[in-house]
């Protein structure tokens, strides 16, 4: 690693796109005290697997952490795999169901492969946070509980709104913010990263540094990134997401779905792109200057080109316009081979990873999203055929399969070859 920078080249870099820095002051000199010793801080940020998929907006905050790692930071990564059975209720309007232990540690494998997308994991400490919380026994965690009073607690505004509505609060809820503390006790944090909605936690991090006798962490905070419906923070469950993990054509195709009023801050937070790009843009598009299809474009191309490397934001506008502007087919649409004959369309497309479920297929079909070889299709049963180049599956306007009838598919195995068309 090169020596590390002065605070004064350190500190604009860091800044950017920050919403708070908590108490500001310290972390200009914890930056110092890193430079003067040679010590690098240690800067945090936990993830609960409590989905299989990490998307650009969590990459917002793992940005930010490559940032302090670029410097010669230690980045330290904690997927919880023992919070994540709670669920963080951070903006939740009831309690989490839990998750079970499989499904949990097939979340925590994926966020691991994931987040190297972003981060460099040779050079960053990754830990599960059940290396410290499983082995609590009931002494340690009254001790921990008595670090904190229920009325901190309801000054959370989930939980004070939850309270006044007579919505139930479980106490486990009451010791997410605990656990999630104890990860910066374990690791000894100097810095903890966070979305907005993780302030209050973030800040109860602090507490429990101090009743530790540990000098209290700095919180940054980062916004959060709306979905493509321009109004909720962007989720999975949400169905308003784009992926890490998403192919170049799918992600360019979602980033154009976006209203034209978040440009400037997916400019900005998704491509990372200078603040003063964003500004000229927000001013270009509010002047009549800029043309919101184009400007769009620009971004989508950026952010595909950050995820996927230099040149695949064109070559993924090209397969876009292929599909919405030529009415063409995609040059390449994967192949799935299926059970042949008569079959029930929404397992079908379960099976080939075009529904989420039965039931999401079933909407999708009523709705007149699914086409077969072009054609809109209504019925639930479809006959596949036994043999042949196969049939084109179509799930919206960007979402294609060619399903081939083979015997012996296992109950409607995906291929994961490739063919022109």
């Amino acid at each position: 690693m090169p020596p590390m920078p002065s605070p004064a080249d350190q500190l604009p870099v860091l800044l950017d796109g920050v919403v708070d820095v908590i108490p500001h002051e310290e972390l200009e000199r914890r930056l110092e005290a890193a430079f003067r010793e040679g010590r690098p801080l240690r800067v945090k940020l936990g993830v609960d697997p409590s989905r299989p998929d990490l998307h650009i907006g969590h990459a917002v905050v793992l940005q930010k952490l490559r940032q302090f790692q670029d410097f010669g930071h230690t980045a330290v990564l904690i997927v919880g795999d023992f919070t994540g059975r709670v669920g963080d209720p951070s903006g939740q309007s009831e309690t989490r169901p839990f998750l079970s232990e499989e499904e949990i540690e097939a979340n925590a494998r994926t966020y691991f492969e994931q987040a190297g997308i972003v981060l460099d994991l040779d050079r960053a400490e990754v830990h599960r946070n059940s290396e410290w919380l499983a082995r609590m026994d009931m002494a340690e965690v009254l001790r921990l509980t008595a670090a904190t009073t229920v009325a901190r607690m309801l000054e959370r505004d989930d939980f004070a709104t939850r309270y006044a509505e007579g919505r139930a609060i479980s106490v486990v809820e009451f010791l997410y913010p605990l656990m999630q503390a104890m990860d910066s006790v374990a690791i000894r944090a100097d810095v903890e990263l966070g979305g907005t909605d993780q302030t209050f936690n973030l800040l109860v991090g602090r507490d429990i540094q101090r009743a530790h006798g540990q000098e209290p962490q700095v919180v940054v905070t980062l916004p959060l990134l709306e979905g493509t419906d321009g109004v909720r923070k962007m989720s999975k469950s949400l169905d308003n997401c784009i992926g890490l993990t998403d192919p170049a054509e799918e992600m360019f195709g979602r980033l154009m779905r976006i209203p034209d009023g978040l440009i400037p801050k997916y400019l900005h937070l998704a491509a990372g792109l200078p603040a003063e790009d964003a500004e000229r843009s927000a001013a270009g598009l509010a002047d009549g200057r800029l043309h919101p299809n184009a400007e769009k474009r620009r971004m989508a191309r950026a952010v595909v080109d950050r995820y996927r490397g230099g040149g695949a934001g064109v070559a993924a506008e090209s397969a876009f316009d292929r599909v919405h502007r030529e009415h063409r087919l995609p040059e390449d649409i994967p192949v799935a081979v299926v059970e042949p004959g008569e079959r029930y369309l929404p397992r079908v497309l379960v099976e080939i990873g075009l529904a989420r479920s039965t039931s999401e297929a079933r909407r999708l079909i009523e709705q007149g999203g699914v086409r077969i070889d072009g054609l809109p299709v209504a019925d639930l049963e479809v006959d596949l055929g036994t043999s042949g180049a196969g049939r084109i599956v179509q799930v919206g306007s960007r979402q294609f399969r060619r399903v081939v009838p083979g015997p012996g598919a296992g109950g409607g195995s995906a291929g994961g070859g490739r063919t022109g068309v």
